[in-house]
């Protein structure tokens, strides 16, 4: 993937609470060929207990020293190290209808089948209610992200940035995406 010319090999993936970014991230590492980093499972341990801050910036600085990632977000402690790092930011700028919509379904199918996400941890109904909900999260977050989003676009003084604001847009651009983009050979099946 080249953005202004440039292979992109060092990449966060940003946008608000539901709106698929470690989809997207995912589907990025498989077309090309950069490894993918899960936020949530160098956050969180099992229980939901927090990483530290600290402990979390440590993690994710040896991730961005590499030649070559994925992140599938960036929390505000530590937001500046993928910022500083990354050869560009894919942004999801969805409307809030969207990603709260997505949100709540992907929520409510994680209640029902209890399938684990990041390291063993469960969502649960208590955690669907609680000050922690996620749902709350994306309220309390929607509007500072999607600032951000925008501040990034046309910034010198930030990666160049790619802003779809649809889910079609996304998948069209994931579509027109090829390992060659990134200095690959795409593998033959």
């Amino acid at each position: 993937m080249k953005v202004n010319g440039t292979p992109c090999k060092r990449i966060l993936v940003y946008g608000v609470t539901g709106t698929g970014k470690s989809t997207l991230a995912k589907q990025l590492s498989n077309v090309l060929g950069v490894p993918y980093h899960s936020v949530d499972d160098l956050t969180f341990e099992a229980n939901w207990v927090p990483v530290p801050p600290d402990e979390q910036r440590k993690r994710i600085q040896a991730i961005c020293q590499g030649d070559s990632w994925i992140l599938d977000s960036a929390y505000g402690v530590w937001l500046d190290v993928p910022v500083n790092n990354a050869d560009c930011i894919v942004a999801l700028d969805y409307p809030r209808l969207i990603s709260l919509g997505w949100l709540v379904r992907r929520s409510l199918m994680r209640l029902v089948d209890g399938k684990p996400i990041c390291n063993g941890n469960r969502e649960t109904v208590w955690m669907l209610f609680s000050r922690k909900s996620i749902i709350l999260w994306h309220f309390q977050s929607f509007s500072r992200k999607r600032a951000r989003i925008r501040s990034w676009e046309g910034s010198s003084s930030s990666p160049p940035l790619i802003r779809l604001q649809s889910p079609n847009e996304t998948k069209r651009w994931l579509l027109s995406i090829t390992r060659k983009d990134v200095g690959h050979e795409p593998e033959s099946k």
